[in-house]
């Protein structure tokens, strides 16, 4: 049986290859599936927006702000004014720092540049891309996340 880590990427590098999902979508939705949570379709909405950097911009990765929108839900502040925000941000600037050690950059303009948008190469990577931050997602959460606090 794989590990929860290997299920969650393949899950969700496959919803954004069927193209059911784009990739910040694929992520929010494979990660807290992977924890047994329900996705709502208020949390899936809110995922929406961020695919090809931001709206179309070509800004941040979309699979990256998938990745803090699922860290923030085990992680981030319901309260005003509640200390969970800083181990949110934490956990975020992992997430960042690890896809730029392995990509270099975050964004969506530079990481496609000289690719045709939707051709193979450009499926292929964003696919690739959306598993890795589902699978760092789940060892994040994983290494800090307290069984019996989460939401």
């Amino acid at each position: 049986m794989q590990n929860r880590k290997e299920e969650v990427g393949q899950h969700a590098e496959q919803l954004y290859q069927d193209g059911l999902f784009y990739c910040s979508e694929a992520v929010v939705k494979a990660v807290l599936e992977g924890f047994g949570e329900e996705v709502s379709h208020h949390v899936l909405a809110m995922s929406s927006g961020f695919p090809v950097g931001i709206g179309g911009a070509e800004c941040t990765c979309g699979a990256i702000s998938g990745g803090v929108m699922s860290i923030g839900y085990f992680f981030g502040r319901s309260r005003g004014g509640s200390p969970e925000v800083a181990q949110s941000m934490q956990l975020s600037k992992e997430l960042y720092d690890r896809f730029i050690r392995r990509n270099r950059c975050s964004c969506c303009k530079i990481l496609t540049k000289n690719m045709t948008k939707g051709s193979a190469q450009h499926m292929q990577q964003c696919v690739r891309f959306t598993g890795e931050v589902a699978r760092d997602c789940v060892e994040i959460i994983e290494q800090h996340l307290n069984p019996t606090a989460h939401k």
